[in-house]
């Protein structure tokens, strides 16, 4: 365990510098009504290769509502388990855990979006300036809901055919989801970046968590 926690503090220390030299590194008003943007020769190299893409943006905004009607199901089977058990301490620890990690995603979610770091390189529709970016939102909650999910699955469902084939739809999209915003053109590449480690960090994290949960769970 104590490996596994100086792992933990080493993610969180990666990001933290990550988010560090984003705002200290290439610093250039780039972006739209010349927002700053760190690592801007990078992302502007990345964003002229790719450009914008709205079949991309909108199905990945179908993959952000698909990971939060995940995140429901779960606290939906959460609720369930406390109805029909009549106790919180007989509802699944591992689904304490995982409501653990959602909260954790909602609120750095809020703090980013409190403290920008990055401005999206466009505009978005209805918005009256740049809007904060780093990390991306939608890489961060779906790498978290749908990587999640994959291992809870393990545990509810029975069918090993029907649990793989739910496995791989959540790996792919993922994996669709990370991709797809990068082409869609409305993050930079370091956003993404971003949303990669620190959505690995709290699922490093979450598999600590559930390690202990496991050991303890009667």
């Amino acid at each position: 365990m104590k490996k596994q926690i100086a792992a933990l503090t080493a993610l969180c220390c990666i990001f933290v510098l990550f988010v560090i030299l984003t705002l200290t590194v290439d610093v250039a008003p780039v972006g739209p009504d010349d927002s700053p943007v760190g690592f801007s020769t990078l992302n502007m190299a990345v964003f002229r290769a790719v450009g914008v893409n709205k079949t991309w943006y909108m199905l990945t905004q179908a993959f952000g509502l698909v990971a939060l009607a995940t995140a429901a199901a779960f606290g939906l089977l959460g609720l369930c388990q406390l109805v029909r058990r009549r106790s919180l301490k007989k509802v699944d620890r591992g689904l304490f855990v995982l409501a653990g990690l959602y909260l954790a995603v909602a609120a750095l979610y809020a703090f980013f979006e409190l403290v920008p770091i990055n401005y999206r390189p466009v505009l978005m529709s209805g918005s009256s300036g740049p809007e904060a970016s780093f990390p991306s939102s939608h890489t961060l909650l779906i790498c978290t809901v749908m990587a999640s999910a994959a291992h809870q699955l393990g545990r509810y469902v029975r069918s090993r055919f029907l649990r793989r084939k739910l496995q791989i739809l959540c790996v792919g999209i993922l994996v669709m989801t990370v991709f797809g915003r990068l082409f869609s053109g409305v993050h930079w590449f370091t956003d993404i970046l971003g949303g990669i480690l620190l959505s690995g960090t709290l699922l490093y994290g979450y598999y600590i968590a559930m390690k202990w949960s496991e050991g303890h769970e009667a």
